[in-house]
């Protein structure tokens, strides 16, 4: 289905209808701990749901998303936060102020990027210093091979193809070129929020990073 804005709204339609909790990845839940009080922003937020359960754990939350109708289900759910609209990779100029102690990029943030250093600059920005990144989203491996543990894409494909994809090194690379320090990467096998693999192959992975001034 081609992502037009007909579909869009039909989706976000359903998610906004939607009356579950969603809850973050167990390693990001692990990770993050008790959050009260702290200022943190969620990259990509889409109808909310993540950012609720932030807020849940005590953080002050703010929500960005480049879909104003997402958004707006967003507001309506969860009128107490801070819903945004903006490009991950090119952050308004409110949210560059270096007055968040956490910045949240989740899963689907890293694919849709076509601008790496600025998604990594913008993140900086937003921190204060010794502010904290974490980084939860699909290995770049779970886009180059399939369920039968076939090779369907280039790992090192090149920067310039339409399904580009950005490598684990290129993305701690850029984090470290905006004045991030890179504390801890681990990977996890299984599966993703877009598909299955078998357990030797690296299907997620969770960055965490500091602020160095």
């Amino acid at each position: 289905m081609e992502p037009t804005d007909e579909n869009i709204r039909a989706w976000d339609a359903a998610h906004r209808a939607r009356a579950e909790a969603v809850e973050l990845p167990p390693y990001v839940q692990r990770t993050l701990g008790d959050l009260t009080g702290k200022r943190v922003l969620h990259l990509l937020c889409g109808t909310g749901e993540s950012t609720a359960a932030l807020a849940a754990l005590g953080a002050v939350a703010t929500g960005l998303d480049p879909r104003d109708p997402a958004l707006e289900a967003a507001r309506e759910r969860w009128p107490k936060i801070l819903w945004v609209e903006g490009d991950p990779q090119s952050l308004p100029r409110q949210l560059r102020r270096g007055r968040f102690d956490l910045v949240y990029s989740g899963e689907g943030v890293l694919d849709g990027l076509d601008d790496l250093d600025g998604w990594a600059i913008g993140i900086a920005s937003s921190l204060r210093e010794h502010g904290e990144l974490l980084v939860f989203d699909d290995h770049p491996v779970a886009d180059c091979v399939d369920g039968l543990l076939r090779w369907r894409s280039d790992y090192f494909r090149d920067p310039g193809d339409p399904d580009r994809l950005w490598r684990i090194g290129q993305v701690v690379s850029a984090l470290a070129r905006a004045g991030l320090h890179v504390q801890a990467l681990e990977e996890y096998p299984g599966g993703t929020s877009r598909r299955r693999h078998d357990r030797r192959i690296p299907a997620t992975f969770l960055l965490y990073a500091r602020r160095t001034s």
